[in-house]
């Protein structure tokens, strides 16, 4: 994936919601107690004598951060004891390690900016694994500060250690364990810059308790001297070359857009590329919002759960431009079969993806955002010219054939549709002014297809690691990270019982989250498969009606009600967006709806089941007819 710069963040993130949390910024309740003030400004505090603790908050202070989430512990407690004194940094107490990665991560997702997480050692600095992995699979940047046991007991097994460095290093760009006060401020410095440049990724820093105590003149450093590290930026200029003049001989083009293109800010580079030589676009779950949903050329999702019509135009293309994206098995299905006619360009920041998964024909490594720049200036200067005409009148008409939902399919008469309740909610919210999050499972995809999006940063989601639990605390730092934008998290009954202790998180600092349950009482992504490919042997997808969601969020402080008609979800979905505080929308749907339409795994991308086809009445095309298995009687199911 892509990045090229560091961007500003949609707003100062100290205040959610307009107004001051309801508990007591840190520095705020060290002023009104008369303790000691910040150490100051990064001048200021050059040449200062302090502690190792002092330092870590000092260090976060000069790379401008504002805002930290975590969770104390006893090998922490030192920079906690430190951070009480700042005047520059809000730090949101979480109510789990793994909540306050998320949410650091919600924030990195939605701003740009370097996420920043501060925990405990031992299970503390464990519970963040999941969180770490899921920020590394989607390259997102989050520097995660971890206590440790004092240096001469490491290795030990002394009380509430880890060898956190060694749990992570498969899932963060890089890692530390600081062994000395000397190398502490180079060590944040490199930290912040390793996380945001390149292909952008976690980055862990442990800390050892003795040495957050020991003293040292701080000396925050101006540049990072990584010889080893020299992420490539600038494109080749042959293969531009090359690239044009593919582009100008190709008649059924698909510019292919991932998460990379987020990442590196090239929004505005690709519709000028789209239009100018009038190439359809399809979007990877990631790469969602990089394209206006409402241009013609947007065909929108591709993959398992993508549109008909993105499949085809994948599978009948003669050219892809592959624009930050990664060949996800998600998006190619039987890989043997995939695109069988299309030459690759693949540009990408990371190096080793390119010829990862599918063998490319014109290889550019570097920042998306001045690649296509670049390419758009040779195509200008060359007058190339499009053919295209009769390709995109083509995928046109597949999409009028085949959309994603229509009314007279009928799937379950007098029940909520969700693939309705999406489109009213899309609907509803101001598409720049408005943040959508997910969860992981039916529910995401429901969102992917049919919740319109036209800018970046506006659609937040687990791509990669596909981590239910997620989306809730990931909205919970977009709210803190812009402020100013409606933040919907669209979950599942399922996900949501995975972090929703974070309620109280957002209940005390108040954080006017939404979050919208689509709730069938089954884990539905899994039940789907069971229903579809395992002859519906629902094993341990069936969720008892437990908890009651409404009453669970009135527990945290919440207003919160359910819907179980579809004359109720209009009125429903206005009090939730207008309520001025958190709120959670509790949606009841059947267990029998399915995410349509569905490449089967292991099968091509265009062998779409589910699909509709307008041209025969609007029926889902397809779909297999599960038969029970042989000893499985109905009431077990």
């Amino acid at each position: 994936m892509t990045n090229s710069r560091k961007k500003p963040g949609c707003a100062e993130a100290a205040a959610p919601g307009g107004r001051e949390p309801q508990a007591p910024r840190p520095g705020a309740t060290a002023a009104a107690k008369g303790a000691p003030r910040g150490l100051g400004s990064r001048t200021e505090k050059q040449g200062r004598t302090m502690t190792g603790a002092q330092a870590v908050v000092a260090s976060l202070e000069a790379e401008g951060v504002d805002l930290v989430f975590g969770y104390p512990g006893g090998q922490a407690i030192k920079i906690y004891d430190a951070l009480f004194d700042s005047m520059q940094i809000t730090h949101v107490l979480s109510r789990h390690e793994q909540g306050a990665v998320h949410e650091a991560d919600g924030y990195a997702r939605a701003t740009g900016n370097v996420g920043v997480a501060i925990v405990t050692s031992g299970p503390g600095a464990t519970n963040t694994v999941t969180g770490i992995a899921t920020a590394y699979m989607d390259s997102v940047p989050l520097v995660v500060i971890t206590g440790q046991v004092p240096r001469g007991v490491i290795g030990t097994d002394s009380f509430q250690e880890s060898d956190i460095v060694g749990i992570t290093m498969p899932v963060v760009k890089h890692s530390y364990l600081l062994q000395s006060t000397d190398e502490l401020t180079a060590t944040f410095r490199e930290a912040f810059h390793i996380a945001k440049t390149g292909r952008p990724g976690p980055v862990l820093i442990d800390v050892p308790s003795d040495l957050a105590s020991e003293e040292l003149v701080f000396e925050y450093p101006d540049e990072v001297n990584l010889p080893s590290y020299k992420p490539t930026y600038r494109g080749n200029a042959k293969q531009v070359r090359q690239a044009v003049a593919r582009i100008g001989r190709a008649t059924r083009p698909v510019l292919y857009v991932g998460g990379g293109a987020v990442s590196s800010g090239a929004s505005q580079e690709l519709v000028e590329l789209s239009e100018a030589m009038r190439i359809p676009v399809v979007t990877t779950l990631m790469g969602k919002g990089a394209f206006p949903a409402s241009h013609p050329l947007n065909l929108g999702p591709v993959g398992m759960h993508g549109s008909k019509y993105a499949n085809l135009a994948m599978t009948e293309s003669d050219l892809i431009i592959a624009a930050g994206a990664r060949f996800s098995d998600r998006v190619t299905g039987k890989l043997d079969e995939f695109a069988p006619h299309a030459d690759v360009i693949h540009i990408d920041i990371d190096p080793a993806e390119i010829g990862k998964v599918r063998e490319v024909q014109v290889p550019i490594v570097g920042d998306l955002k001045g690649v296509l720049e670049g390419i758009i200036a040779q195509i200008a200067k060359e007058g190339v010219r499009p053919d295209t005409a009769a390709w995109v009148a083509q995928i046109a008409e597949w999409r009028t054939r085949h959309p994603f939902y229509h009314p007279a399919v009928g799937d379950n008469p007098g029940e909520i549709v969700p693939e309705v309740v999406m489109e009213k909610l899309s609907h509803a919210l101001d598409p720049e002014k408005s943040i959508v999050v997910t969860e992981v499972g039916q529910h995401q995809m429901w969102a992917a297809q049919h919740i319109d999006r036209e800018v970046p940063r506006t659609f937040i989601t687990s791509g990669g690691l596909g981590t239910m639990g997620f989306g809730f605390p990931a909205a919970i730092g977009a709210v803190f990270g812009c402020p100013d934008k409606t933040v919907v998290c669209v979950a599942g009954d399922g996900s949501l019982q995975m972090n929703s202790q974070e309620m109280a998180t957002a209940a005390i600092h108040g954080v006017p989250v939404k979050v919208l349950v689509l709730d069938n009482r089954c884990l539905g992504m899994v039940h789907q498969w069971q229903k579809l490919f395992y002859g519906e042997r629902y094993s341990s997808t069936l969720l008892d009606a437990c908890p009651d969601f409404v009453k669970l969020a009135e527990a945290y402080g919440w207003r919160a009600e359910r819907v179980e008609r579809p004359d109720e979800v209009d009125a429903a979905l206005a009090r939730m967006l207008e309520s001025g505080g958190p709120y959670l929308l509790d949606v009841a749907i059947s267990r029998d709806q399915n995410v349509y339409p569905m490449v089967a795994p292991g099968r091509a991308l265009d062998d779409v089941i589910g699909a509709i086809d307008v041209a025969v009445g609007a029926v889902r095309e397809g779909v297999p007819e599960a038969e029970p298995a042989a000893g499985v009687k109905e009431g077990m199911r």
